[in-house]
């Protein structure tokens, strides 16, 4: 294998990735740990932004590898070398991470080695139905403490205090979120830009600024064999600082009740024993002592989020079809639906 294309790289035949065994075996190596040829690669989870490699030896050891998706990407988007620090700093805290190994540089593109995680990821009702209702109640309520545990990091501590802007965390939102929309928007969807601006004309005073998770969901964390409990927070990308109720809504926005619609796979959020919306809700208000009067806001910005979101993952997909995940694509049909939902949540809670 050619070294010069990359440690991990597309198939010529476009149906999938390859590694180079003997780079990655001195990569590893080199770090002081010991990897045995021949070594493999497959393509795992279904998240649709930074591709997620699991990596396994001769011996059966297994790393996790991290890297951008292919084809043109937004500015400041997909960083995984940002991302790698910030698991760095939250590894010594109470917040539960893999380790990070190590980040390597291929021109602009870094790829960050990390630890296996063992346990399961629920990322759909195939995952789910499996486990007993404890099981799930006590994931659902595990991922909402481990959130509180988020958001109580020490910025100063941990070295984080520089990681983004200090200025109110909603208006970046709606400046980075809708700048974002007009870069990889597949048509034009006039109630996007109608709900833009009322958003813009609510924004809740922000009373304190901590560590922001940006996509917190069950699908973006790892839960622990026999208990549930949140053995690992995944998928750091979009982590900032700011209003700590954005993770809320962005749960929420991930959560939804029997008879609505939601992400493909958040479906299993109805099954008997995950918790409701509002045992969650009041969960988290226990444990934080935070005011519930802004959620109603922070919930209809993450569903309008998660469309632009949705949306950009489209984009990438048709530009380049290696892109898409196990899980499929979003459709057009589901960014309306979800913008069509923000935009009933905001009505109701007289946005």
């Amino acid at each position: 294998m050619q070294t010069s294309n990359g440690l991990i790289r597309p198939t010529a035949d476009a149906s999938g990735f390859d590694i180079d065994a003997a780079a990655f075996v001195d990569w590893v190596s080199a770090l002081g740990s010991v990897c045995t040829a021949p070594v493999r690669a497959e393509r795992v989870g279904i998240g649709q932004s930074n591709l997620t490699f699991l990596i396994t030896d001769a011996e059966g050891r297994r790393w996790v590898l991290r890297r951008p998706p292919l084809g043109h990407l937004l500015a400041s988007a997909h960083d995984v070398a940002r991302e790698a620090r910030v698991l760095s700093a939250l590894y010594p805290t109470d917040v539960p991470v893999p380790l990070v190994h190590d980040v390597r540089h291929e021109g602009d593109t870094a790829l960050v080695l990390m630890e296996f995680v063992d346990g399961l990821v629920i990322d759909g009702v195939a995952t789910a139905e499996p486990l007993t209702t404890d099981l799930r109640h006590t994931a659902g309520l595990s991922l909402v403490r481990t959130l509180a545990r988020i958001h109580a990091v020490d910025l100063a501590a941990t070295g984080l205090t520089d990681l983004a802007s200090h200025k109110p965390y909603a208006e970046r939102q709606l400046k980075r979120w809708s700048a974002q929309w007009e870069k990889s928007k597949t048509r034009e969807l006039p109630l996007v830009d109608r709900l833009t601006e009322r958003l813009r004309n609510s924004v809740p005073q922000q009373r304190e600024l901590t560590l922001v998770h940006g996509d917190y969901n069950l699908r973006n964390v790892i839960t622990a064999p026999g208990t549930g409990e949140i053995a690992a927070v995944l998928d750091w990308e979009l982590c900032t600082l700011g209003d700590p109720l954005a993770d809320v809504g962005s749960l929420l926005a991930y959560w939804p009740m029997p008879g609505e619609a939601g992400i493909p796979g958040t479906e299993m959020c109805t099954l008997p024993g995950f918790p409701s919306r509002a045992e969650l809700i009041e969960e988290y208000l226990a444990i934080t002592g935070r005011d519930r009067r802004a959620l109603g806001f922070w919930h209809a910005l993450g569903l309008w989020k998660l469309a632009i979101i949705a949306e950009g993952v489209l984009r990438r997909a048709l530009d380049d079809p290696r892109n898409r995940a196990s899980a499929g694509t979003p459709t057009m049909d589901l960014i309306d639906g979800l913008i069509d939902t923000a935009d009933r949540i905001a009505t109701t809670t007289g946005i």
